[in-house]
């Protein structure tokens, strides 16, 4: 027997993860992203999918974010009706990541005078088919094809995907990988038991600097901004970036490093997400900070922050003098509150950027992070007077060497026989490929978007 896997996202790109594995009696897709920082009604996302949804008999996802999440509805849109199963946490932040979309998404469809990629109604038939599994439980998922999921340490409830057939044949896909230690959740769990192995590979040729390093960058950069007098502009994914930095602000206003200056979390989404980290972290944070949990009671809250979820608080922000931090998505500067305020400061020499994740190609993001003089938000042309500061290491990916540690823990038992370096750049995937290979002996390769292997007990080939 043997198992096809298919690469119809996640290939060459670092958005629009987009796996099909198909045994003799069953198909199961894991994950269903949207592609970010591109024109989002080019074909790949608005266009047919590249299989016949009706025949899919499940849809697995490792976590919630929006590149992993953001066209399920689409897919029952277009006619998929199997299972849906995540862990719960999963559930709930992929239900708010999806509804807020809807908004998003139609908005710019208005702008474009393209039928939205789906609406409200599409999204609540997606949940009618969901179903929660824990960790380290087999399921059956579909006609002799059977899931397990381990902790991957990325965000709350995110997981990696072992699926297996009659045969004993496995393969395994990582989603995305945790930038273990995290200040909130466990490590990574290493997978030990698949025949090939699809891994991230976002940082595959580079790495993080060192923890202490990278909160000290932070602090050092918050008091230099601090000094200048003006607004300080923290565009944040609203899953997991905003709530690192939450918490580590918590830390330095707790510790008397920095003066205490109002904080605005400016993004509704961002609030309800931070509302379902406090639900679920005395679950699923890790132990030490579980413990923190019952001292603190929150690990995220401060006097001096304000949520802003109306419109009218949001605007009335800009009335308050001084220097103020604003969070807000989105995390590229490509959507969301965070548009406004960059518009208002980045013109303004007193105010500062400060860039704390990935930016895709493209985005308006990854323009101000390489230097521009100027960057398109909300179809105008905005000048940058304002200090941008790219701190590294904030990512909720591992980086090069936690990537080779991930991939050494799953030869432990020289099981796999090929790691397929996935979900990354070109650049990045083929790096971590070839890093594989001369430094632990393995067969790594980094796929091509649209190609099939088989994997079978024997060997694993392109088809």
């Amino acid at each position: 027997m043997a198992l096809r896997l298919s690469f119809y996202g996640g290939a060459g790109k670092v958005t629009g993860s987009n796996f099909l594995i198909e045994g003799a009696r069953g198909k199961v897709l894991v994950d269903c992203g949207i592609e970010q920082g591109g024109d989002f009604v080019e074909a790949h996302i608005y266009g047919p999918f590249p299989y016949d949804v009706t025949t899919i008999d499940a849809l697995i996802l490792t976590h919630a974010h929006l590149d992993h999440v953001g066209r399920i509805p689409k897919l029952v849109r277009d006619g998929f009706r199997g299972k849906i199963y995540m862990t719960l946490p999963t559930k709930n932040l992929a239900e708010l990541i999806l509804r807020d979309s809807v908004g998003i998404l139609g908005e710019e469809a208005k702008r474009r005078g393209a039928r939205p990629l789906y609406e409200e109604q599409d999204v609540d038939k997606t949940f009618s088919l969901v179903e929660t599994l824990e960790y380290h439980t087999e399921r059956e998922v579909a006609p002799g094809l059977s899931v397990y999921l381990r902790n991957t340490g990325h965000i709350l409830g995110s997981a990696s995907v072992r699926i297996t057939d009659d045969e004993g044949v496995t393969v395994a896909l990582t989603g995305d990988i945790g930038n273990s230690p995290s200040p909130l959740l466990p490590n990574w769990e290493p997978i030990p038991d698949a025949d090939a192995l699809v891994m991230e590979s976002v940082y595959g040729d580079r790495l993080h600097p060192p923890a202490a390093e990278r909160v000290q960058a932070l602090r050092d950069t918050l008091k230099r901004a601090i000094t200048k007098g003006g607004t300080i502009l923290i565009p944040a994914f609203s899953l997991e970036r905003t709530q690192l930095m939450l918490y580590e602000l918590s830390n330095f206003f707790d510790a008397g490093e920095l003066p205490k200056i109002p904080v605005f979390l400016d993004s509704p989404l961002a609030i309800k997400v931070t509302a379902i980290y406090e639900k679920w972290g005395p679950t699923y944070f890790k132990s030490e900070t579980e413990d923190e949990i019952k001292r603190e009671g929150s690990v995220f809250e401060f006097p001096f922050l304000k949520n802003t979820l109306s419109r009218g608080e949001s605007e009335a922000i800009e009335k308050v003098s001084g220097p103020k931090i604003i969070i807000a998505g989105a995390g590229m500067s490509h959507g969301g509150r965070i548009g406004r305020w960059e518009a208002r400061y980045l013109p303004d020499p007193s105010s500062t950027l400060i860039i704390v994740g990935y930016q895709a190609p493209g985005s308006p993001g990854r323009r101000m992070m390489e230097g521009a003089s100027s960057v398109r938000l909300n179809g105008a042309e905005v000048r940058i007077k304002a200090t941008v500061e790219n701190l590294e290491g904030w990512s909720a990916h591992a980086d090069r060497d936690g990537l080779l540690a991930f991939a050494e823990a799953a030869l432990a038992e020289k099981r796999p026989k090929v790691i397929f370096t996935a979900i990354g750049e070109p650049a990045a995937e083929r790096f971590l490929a070839q890093r594989i290979h001369d430094y632990l002996g393995a067969r790594a390769v980094a796929p091509e978007l649209g190609q099939t292997w088989e994997i079978t007990k024997d060997s694993v080939k392109k088809i």
